[in-house]
């Protein structure tokens, strides 16, 4: 719990949670470009996000992939060839991107 003016607010569970799993710099970025984009190499993505490091897009992909967002195909091959995809957490979060897109158009005049 949280003291504000005296008052005890309850942490909200489920935002902190989401918070957490999506509150990298570029996670919301590269959920864009997975989903709306059918963005779905490496390469792809770091040339759309621009200034982004080989190892922060790789991280932040990791992260992604272990919180249930991405799925990470590995076909084997030499040389490497992966792809990313949306898992059906991932899909479930399309509405909520395609929102928030939606907002920064309207109030940012973007």
């Amino acid at each position: 719990m949280v003291r504000r003016q005296g008052v005890e607010v309850e942490r909200c569970k489920s935002v902190s949670t989401i918070q957490r799993m999506i509150g990298g710099k570029w996670k919301i970025e590269i959920l864009f470009y997975v989903a709306l984009k059918d963005v779905r190499h490496f390469g792809q993505l770091r040339r759309c996000i621009g200034n982004i490091s080989e190892s922060t897009l790789s991280k932040q992909l990791k992260e992604l992939v272990d919180n249930g967002f991405l799925e990470r195909i590995d076909y084997g091959e030499i040389p490497p060839r992966v792809e990313y995809t949306l898992t059906t957490r991932g899909e479930s979060f399309v509405p909520i991107l395609l929102a928030m897109k939606h907002w920064g158009e309207e109030e940012l005049g973007l």
